[in-house]
C-alpha cells in the first residue's frame, strides 16, 4: 500500500510513522515539509501539507496518489480556539473536507481522527457512536464539522474518535505532570471531569492493525483504553508509577479541585467516556485498561 500520513510530527503522527512502517510505502506530510529533529532515522519521505491552506491539499493527494490517506493533523489548542475560530475550522473542518473530496475522486481510503469533545458531557453512560453530538466549544464544533464533511463527501472513510491523548513525547498532560512534579511540592488538578486517557501509541497500533487486517473497513469508531478516571486520579497514577520507576525523585501531593477553581476559556465536558464496544466487536481487538496503557507509555 502507498500511505500518505499527514501530521507526521504530532503525537499520534509520530507513532503512526512507527506503526505503519511495515504496511507499505509511507510518505509523511508536515506543515514545513520536514520531519522533527530526532525522528529522522526512519528515512521517511516528507512533503509539505499545510492545513492552514486547505485548498493546497487536493493537489498533494493527486500527486502522491495514495491508496490510503491517514490524517493525524489537527488544530488541538482547545482554549486558544475560542479566539481563533477561523484557524480551528480551517484545520479541523475545511482541510478534512478537501482531503475527503480528493479521496472521493481517487478512490483512496481516508482515515481521520476526532474527539470526545463532540459531546456535551451530560451523559451518564459511555457515549456510543450513534449518540447525539453537542460540542461545548469551538474546538469540538470544528472537529464535528470535519466529521460531517467527510461523511458527506462520498469518500470511503474510517473516522476514529478518541480522548485525552498523551504520549512520551510532545506537549501533553502526562509530560506536564512529570515536569511539575520536579518543580513543585503540590499539584492542584481538576477532579470533576471524567474520561479515559489514551496513549498515542495505542491509537497508532490499532489503526495499523485495522488497515492491515480489515483494509475494506469504513465507518465511525470510538477508541480508548478500557475504564475511566478523572484528571486528578490520572495525575496521581502518573506520579505514583513514575516515582516507582525512578523517573521522578519525589512525589508531590496531588490535591483535587473543582473545574470552577480552574477556569478556562473553553468549557470541557464533565463526562466524556467513550463506548468502544463496536471497535472491539468488529475487529476483535482487546484493549488495555487505561492503567496498563499508562504503564506501557512510562516504561
Amino acid at each position: 500500500m502507498r500511505i500518505l500520513l499527514l501530521g507526521g510530527n504530532g503525537q499520534v503522527g509520530s507513532e503512526l510513522r512507527r506503526s505503519l512502517a511495515s504496511s507499505g510505502d509511507v510518505i509523511a506530510g508536515t506543515r514545513d515539509g520536514m520531519l522533527a529533529e530526532g525522528m529522522l532515522a526512519d528515512g521517511m519521505r516528507c512533503e509539505v501539507a499545510d492545513f492552514d491552506q486547505p485548498a493546497s491539499l487536493a493537489a498533494l493527494v493527486a500527486r502522491i496518489a495514495p491508496d490510503i490517506v491517514v490524517n493525524a493533523a489537527a488544530y488541538t489548542q482547545v482554549d486558544k480556539a475560542e479566539t481563533e475560530r477561523d484557524a480551528a475550522f480551517r484545520a479541523n473542518a475545511e482541510a478534512p473536507a478537501a482531503l475527503a473530496a480528493a479521496c472521493a475522486r481517487s478512490g483512496a481510503l481516508l482515515v481521520h481522527y476526532s474527539t470526545d469533545y463532540v459531546f456535551d458531557g451530560t451523559g451518564t453512560r459511555p457515549y456510543r457512536e450513534t449518540d447525539p453530538t453537542a460540542p461545548l466549544g469551538v474546538y469540538g464544533a470544528s472537529k464535528l464539522a470535519g466529521e460531517e464533511a467527510i461523511r458527506a463527501s462520498g469518500a470511503r472513510h474510517l473516522l476514529i474518535r478518541t480522548a485525552w491523548v498523551y504520549a512520551a513525547h510532545g506537549r501533553n498532560f502526562m509530560r506536564t505532570m512529570l515536569r511539575l512534579a520536579a518543580e513543585r511540592d503540590e499539584l492542584r488538578v481538576v477532579a470533576d471531569q471524567r474520561g479515559t486517557p489514551t496513549p498515542a501509541a495505542l491509537i497508532a497500533d490499532v489503526t495499523a492493525r485495522v488497515l492491515r487486517e480489515a483494509p475494506q473497513a469504513s465507518g465511525l469508531y470510538h477508541l480508548t483504553p478500557t475504564g475511566d478516571t478523572t484528571w486528578h486520579n490520572f495525575a496521581e497514577a502518573i506520579i505514583d508509577r513514575a516515582h516507582a520507576l525512578g523517573r521522578i525523585a519525589r512525589k508531590p501531593q496531588v490535591i483535587p479541585i473543582a473545574t470552577s477553581q480552574y477556569p478556562t476559556p473553553a468549557a470541557r465536558p464533565a463526562y466524556s467516556v467513550l463506548d468502544c464496544t463496536k471497535l472491539r466487536h468488529d475487529f476483535g481487538i482487546d484493549l488495555p485498561t487505561w492503567q496498563q496503557a499508562l504503564d506501557a507509555t512510562l516504561t
